[in-house]
């Protein structure tokens, strides 16, 4: 009960900053560019998309050798496809990332470890993306002239770089008291192999340097969405919009990020001085982009080998588990 209440209530944020997203938009005049689509850039972003989840697949098999958890390339790549499918029909952006962590326990890996290397990874890709915004702020600050959008900038990228860093440094605490309940003592590990990660000459810099590339990919994306309704948008231009936009995505309140996304690069436009209807366009066909690139993911689970005995283990776990409380409970 609470999952569906969960459910219709980021189903209803999405709807509601759809509306806002659309409402002074000539919603005509965008139904008469879409049938102008110029379908082969929207092929050309497509193409990107399973690009930037093939470096998904790189980074996060790297990050798994670093919390002691081997997973091959080709099965990080399945994994991570499909993770995509999930992301577009569980109730948020990152409802993905609990399929990642159940099926790379399929592969062998412990629960700590798939958590862990799930987790890290998502932390990883928000870090690099802060970090993305924060280098391109001299160049979006002279772009964005209205006071409010410079001030969410500022808040946006300062605010994750600092609770990063705030993470990172729980790891370099050594009270006691972090041990002795679950929650802070994993806490602690994950803070101490994030630091690790991040630190690391052998593993830091490339899965950096995999995570610029892979948000690189994803202002690609747009870019391409733009030429296909032939908005004005340079590529550079859509490297200072797009990353605050996506991090602001990455909140999950929403359906897979929709609404939220839309509003906020609607918004991002707006205060660039480009038009409103060019932003909710691209906006769209971004969003169009990642749903197809989760329908080959959803063929790839129902094509699976193994999905009928996961759900079957995870149908005997569950019970296991309930069995076992309800024990405990006697005592």
């Amino acid at each position: 009960m609470r999952r569906l209440v969960a459910f219709a209530v980021k189903a209803a944020i999405s709807a509601i900053l759809l509306y806002f997203a659309m409402a002074g938009v000539n919603l005509a005049g965008i139904g008469e560019r879409l049938r102008d689509l110029k379908i082969e850039w929207m092929i050309g972003a497509l193409a990107l998309s399973f690009a930037q989840v093939a470096l998904l697949s790189a980074r996060w098999q790297a990050i798994g050798r670093a919390c002691a958890a081997s997973l091959s390339l080709g099965a990080a790549f399945q994994l991570s496809l499909i993770a995509t499918f999930f992301n577009q029909v569980l109730p948020s952006t990152v409802g993905g990332d609990a399929m990642r962590i159940w099926l790379f326990t399929r592969k062998g890996a412990s629960w700590s470890q798939a958590t862990y290397s799930v987790l890290l990874d998502r932390f990883v890709g928000v870090v690099a993306l802060a970090i993305l915004v924060i280098a391109c702020l001299p160049w979006t600050l002279a772009l964005i002239q209205n006071p409010i959008g410079r001030t969410a900038l500022l808040v946006i990228g300062l605010g994750s770089i600092s609770g990063a860093l705030g993470f990172v440094g729980l790891g370099y605490l050594r009270a006691g008291w972090l041990q002795r309940w679950t929650i802070t003592r994993h806490l602690t590990q994950m803070a101490l192999t994030a630091r690790k990660v991040l630190f690391s000459a052998s593993i830091g810099g490339s899965v950096m340097t995999l995570s610029v590339a892979i948000h690189a990919l994803t202002t690609a994306m747009a870019w391409c969405a733009a030429h296909a309704v032939d908005a004005p948008l340079g590529f550079f231009q859509a490297l200072q919009l797009v990353p605050p936009v996506m991090l602001i995505a990455t909140i999950p309140i929403s359906v897979a990020g929709w609404g939220v996304r839309e509003k906020s690069l609607v918004l991002a436009f707006a205060y660039s001085g480009l038009s409103e209807s060019d932003g909710l366009l691209v906006s769209l066909l971004l969003g169009a982009t990642m749903f197809a690139t989760g329908v080959v993911g959803g063929i790839v689970w129902l094509a699976w080998p193994n999905r009928m005995r996961t759900d079957q283990i995870a149908a005997r776990e569950m019970q296991m588990t309930s069995d076992g409380s309800a024990g405990d409970t006697r005592r």
